[in-house]
């Protein structure tokens, strides 16, 4: 991953990853020293492995996210906000944000919105049963521009993180252009970011 922001300092976040992953390594060994044991059942901590990788995955994401939005946008704490609410009410949700490529030929045309970012406004748009919650929301600069966007899905199979149509329109409109897209399962409330055609998830409560 390349990152086009001068505003993140990346030397704390590196330092609690490999924190993190010398943890992990221990917890991995002391694992393989219980399997000389065999009366220890060792399936639970396979679980709690599986587990601790993915959180310092999801903490790493949280910050990357932040630094790929905010040479485009400025309020993209509310973004933040939006979906750490959302994903907390399992409320279903898409937020494309333009950055440098023109979205306007990827993006089949939706409703006009034409107001400021605010975390408020984004999760009124995707409360269930809503007028604007089925489709995308596209955002540039600091601007809600449009809503009930459709995006182009991506062909990509048997990837256990791409669960629905909306990680499909993620990872596909990442595929053609350089947007971040911002997506909530309806079903399990869990929150990704997709990038380049990849998925990624973040730390929500």
């Amino acid at each position: 991953m390349s990152i086009t922001s001068s505003n993140c300092d990346f030397s704390p976040m590196k330092k609690l990853i490999k924190e993190d992953l010398q943890q992990m390594i221990f917890k991995i060994e002391s694992l393989i020293n219980t399997l000389d044991d065999e009366e220890e059942c060792v399936l639970g901590e396979f679980e709690k492995v599986k587990k601790g990788f993915l959180g310092i995955e999801s903490s790493a994401a949280t910050f990357y996210l932040n630094c790929y939005l905010s040479p485009f946008i400025e309020r993209y704490m509310d973004l933040s906000l939006t979906i750490q609410s959302l994903s907390e009410r399992r409320h279903g949700a898409l937020i494309a944000v333009q950055r440098s490529d023109s979205l306007d030929t990827l993006i089949q045309p939706g409703i006009s919105v034409g107001a400021p970012v605010s975390h408020t406004l984004l999760e009124s748009i995707f409360y269930p049963g809503s007028p604007l919650h089925d489709g995308a929301v596209l955002i540039k600069a600091n601007q809600i521009v449009s809503a009930k966007h459709i995006l182009p899905l991506t062909s990509v199979q048997n990837n256990e993180r791409i669960t629905g149509t909306r990680h499909r329109a993620a990872v596909g409109l990442t595929e053609l252009s350089d947007a971040i897209v911002l997506v909530v399962s309806e079903e399990t409330g869990k929150a990704s970011f997709a990038n380049k055609g990849q998925l990624f998830p973040v730390i929500t409560p």
